[in-house]
């Protein structure tokens, strides 16, 4: 016996002097931090004073106590070593706190507990308000206590945290549970509550701003991890009720499948809200924390898991009395029923509006320090619903009729051609060395052209394609895609109104699943004769120049002598869409009705310059860079549908250009406003000016042979609406243009190939009143028909301001001698084609648009 008490004695001493040792050191180690802190002197007083307490201390032990026996020893030893391993827990979880030297990462404040900062999804809403779009990283979309159904809290419970109702964050019988489960091998389960959980969750415990200089240690990274989420754990209990926690635990934590939050997880498995849940939906929901992949029921192969995993659930309901065991037996014998509904920001409408919405607000938020994929932003828009519906449904009526006439056109052949009409052989080859399929396998295979050839043109995989009777499968080969894409005429449709610059529609192509390239602000054409009011508004409104809409120019052959770019002398000599000229001294009105382009070369070379036309077109709105060569009227310079439609609503805004304007205010999470959006406004002309351009644009239908004439033939006119048009043409019929101006809306149309040499071969069929002007005439009349949107109708404004000059009923007509062909038999001429001119820039075409299904899109 006395061995045995001299070996406990022995390990005893050996306990005592280890803490005894570290215990020194830890007092060295503490008076140097002090005495660095607060100087040596003053750390010194506080020592005496110190150990003057002690010894009276110890004093008072020796008078009552045998401080020489064993039992006194051990009792006071031990006692020492308790309080030492007191203080020493209490600065290791202050140096946790603070973050001490770095050593263990950032610690949420209290302010931050308050405040959690949750990845939300931006969420994107009409003018009409209705949701349009919603952008995040982690697809989150809060909701309150109240919307959680009783049946989903249970289940958790249950099967998470069974005494969460009971314990202050920190399970101690779980924690001595997983302990003993560590050490016998047999693990009965985890002992995080679902506190500690909603910390994790919240605070993103391992992601970079929470480690430290020991997170690499591995047994170290542990137990510091662990202690965080004690800690926070605590914090949340002291700080939130047991009902806020399970709320904000339900909207923070992943369910897998990009849904994070209950409200989504709902939506995405079952198409519900989360109040609507049944009792084996929410089993399924809380069965996913386990794993979510293991347990997605969205997973065919993990399909049986997961209805395993909600029966676990159900049993550990029945198992905690929130079922009845008939309850729970009938509950798993129903079959797992889901109904996937994936949230994706580019479901719905107004899909390239959305992406140019996205670019304005990453713009502010990079400037006021916002982001719109994390940050649960509410950003209004400019965008009616009613009418982007609308918009839709007229590109996809009349484009599926223009497909047809195109590809009857062709009759089999491909319509990439060159100047003279034959076929570019080539043209698929260049095409697809500007896709990224082709330039991954030129960086694989940098020598091989027939591996490349191998994967691009013979190798076949299935693929699902766009077509005008809905997506379908074809398999084919990458050049297959690419032939089959490049057929399809592509068009932009964007409408605004004037007055305030709001964007109403933004149709910027087919389809954006499939064409992802924006027609309506990316694609830059030519404008052909779309261009020339820019012209006669700089003839109209430049006081040294003063013309009006009865002022008369002659039809007639135009030369412009130039030195090109090789020093040699050359001219310019554009023709009339006809290839004729009428010699008739016409009113200019007449002369933009029927877009006669000797008239317009005139005007901007011998009356205005190519420079002050380009000033005007600037100034309307036009922001690209515009060549000021002699061509520059009839539209040689490319510029982009949205600008144009800018440019318009100047004549219909008394000569004041409204900068577009797509957003109109920012709301944080918490419907707070942060920011407001207001047009920036500029006057461009005077308002006399953009009133007589209003009725110079109505001659299109008014005059005589105008060229957009084509818009009676759609039911516009009853209510007194009035409008004006102007329609557009290139060369070899490329593009098609037409721009339409009502009083409180300018809307435009672009319809063209992808790439410049696709078009229909006449003008007869390619026109822009043939191609571009049924897009916007089908889209008023369905406008007008709407009973909601009739604040759109009516005639235009009447001016507010002297008119100066004549515009009605040009006194003595046109000279009917020299006007005798196209007057006498009232033929409407063709509208305009732009010229072939040598001092264009050269045409380079654009970047490959077309976009393919996987996998090679």
């Amino acid at each position: 016996m006395s061995k045995f008490w001299g070996q406990l004695r022995t390990l005893w001493q050996g306990i005592t002097s280890f803490f005894g040792r570290a215990r020194n050191r830890f007092k060295r180690l503490i008076y140097r931090m002090m005495s660095g802190l607060f100087g040596k002197e003053r750390v010194d007083s506080a020592g005496a004073t110190y150990r003057g307490i002690r010894q009276r201390y110890r004093n008072w032990l020796n008078a009552r106590f045998d401080t020489r026996s064993l039992g006194f020893k051990i009792f006071y030893q031990s006692t020492k070593s308790l309080i030492f391993l007191f203080f020493l827990a209490l600065v290791y979880v202050l140096s946790i706190e603070t973050n001490f030297l770095y050593l263990s990462g950032e610690m949420p404040s209290v302010e931050d507990l308050k405040n959690p900062k949750v990845a939300q999804s931006s969420e994107i809403y009409s003018y009409d308000k209705v949701m349009i779009g919603r952008f995040y990283t982690e697809n989150r979309t809060p909701i309150t206590y109240e919307d959680l159904p009783p049946s989903l809290i249970q289940a958790l419970i249950a099967t998470e945290d069974v005494r969460f109702y009971e314990h202050s964050g920190i399970d101690t019988r779980s924690l001595g549970r997983a302990a003993y489960g560590v050490l016998t091998g047999n693990s009965s389960g985890g002992g995080s509550t679902i506190t500690q959980q909603l910390a994790k969750n919240l605070f993103k415990t391992r992601r970079r701003q929470s480690r430290g200089l020991l997170y690499n240690v591995p047994l170290i990274k542990t137990v510091i991890l662990k202690t965080k989420e004690w800690l926070m754990a605590i914090k949340l209990e002291r700080n939130f009720s047991k009902e806020q926690i399970l709320t904000m635990y339900f909207n923070t934590v992943d369910f897998g499948s990009n849904a994070y939050g209950i409200k989504t997880a709902a939506r995405t498995y079952f198409s519900k809200s989360p109040e609507n849940l049944n009792v084996q939906e929410s089993a399924v929901l809380v069965g996913l924390q386990k794993a979510t992949t293991t347990y997605n029921p969205l997973i065919k192969r993990n399909f049986e898991k997961s209805r395993n995993r909600r029966n676990v659930v159900l049993r550990q309901m029945e198992k905690y009395n929130y079922l009845t065991k008939q309850q729970a037996d009938s509950l798993c014998e129903l079959p797992l029923r889901t109904r996937f509904s994936p949230d994706n920001p580019y479901s719905g409408p107004a899909n390239y509006f959305k992406n140019a919405v996205v670019d304005v607000v990453k713009k502010w938020g990079e400037e006021k320090g916002y982001d719109l994929y994390t940050d649960g932003l509410k950003i209004y828009t400019t965008v009616d619903s009613r009418m982007q519906a609308l918009a839709e449904e007229a590109v996809a009526e009349k484009m599926k009729q223009l497909q047809r006439i195109f590809d009857n056109h062709w009759n089999g052949r491909n319509p990439w051609t060159d100047e003279d009409g034959k076929e570019i052989p080539d043209f698929l080859d260049k095409v697809a060395q500007r896709t990224e399929r082709y330039k991954a396998l030129l960086a694989k295979y940098p020598a091989q052209p027939d591996s490349i050839n191998y994967y691009m043109k013979v190798k076949k995989d299935s693929m699902t394609v766009f077509s005008w009777n809905g997506p379908k499968k074809k398999y084919m080969t990458p050049m297959d895609s690419i032939a089959y894409y490049k057929r399809f005429l592509q068009a932009g449709l964007v409408a605004m109104d004037p007055h305030t610059g709001f964007i109403r529609t933004w149709v910027g192509g087919l389809d954006y699943e499939f064409f992802q390239f924006d027609h309506v602000r990316q694609g830059k054409r030519q404008p052909g004769s779309t261009f020339k009011p820019f012209v006669y508004a700089t003839v109209i409104d430049d006081s040294t120049i003063n013309l009006g809409p009865c002022d008369r120019r002659r039809d007639e052959p135009f030369r412009k002598e130039y030195i090109n770019e090789k020093g040699e002398e050359d001219f310019w000599a554009p023709k009339n869409s006809a290839g004729t000229f009428s010699y008739s001294n016409m009113t200019l009105r007449r002369a933009m009705a029927r877009s006669i382009n000797s008239v317009t070369a005139q005007l901007t070379n011998d009356v205005a310059t190519p420079q002050r036309v380009v000033e005007y077109a600037h100034r309307l709105g036009i922001e690209s860079p515009l060549a000021a060569v002699p061509s520059v009227g009839l539209g040689s310079s490319d510029v982009s549908l949205y600008e144009m439609v800018s440019a318009y609503c100047s004549f219909a805004n008394n000569g004041v250009h409204t900068q577009p304007l797509l957003v109109t205010r920012i709301e944080d999470r918490s419907g707070n406003v942060i920011e407001e959006f207001v047009p920036e406004k500029k006057q461009a002309i005077r308002e006399e000016s953009a009133f007589l351009m209003l009725h110079m644009l109505r001659g299109g239908l008014e005059e005589s042979g105008g060229t957009s004439q084509n818009l009676w033939s759609y039911d516009l006119f009853k209510n007194r609406n009035q409008v004006g048009g102007k329609t557009g043409t290139t060369s070899n019929n490329s593009d098609g243009w037409f721009m339409g101006v009502t009083r409180d809306l300018v809307v435009g149309a672009w319809v063209g190939g992808d790439d410049r040499s696709i078009h229909f071969r006449s003008t007869d069929m390619g026109e822009g009143a043939k191609t571009a002007l049924p897009l916007v005439g089908r889209f008023l009349e369905l406008v007008y028909k709407d009973k909601d949107l009739k604040l759109y109708q009516g005639p235009f404004n009447k001016p507010t301001v002297k008119i100066t000059k004549d515009y009605l009923g040009c006194p003595g007509g046109d000279d009917d001698e020299s006007d005798m062909e196209s007057d006498s038999t009232d033929v409407e001429i063709p509208p305009d084609s732009l010229f072939q001119q040598p001092a264009a820039p050269e045409q380079i075409e654009p970047a490959d648009t077309t976009q393919r299904a996987q996998p090679f899109r």
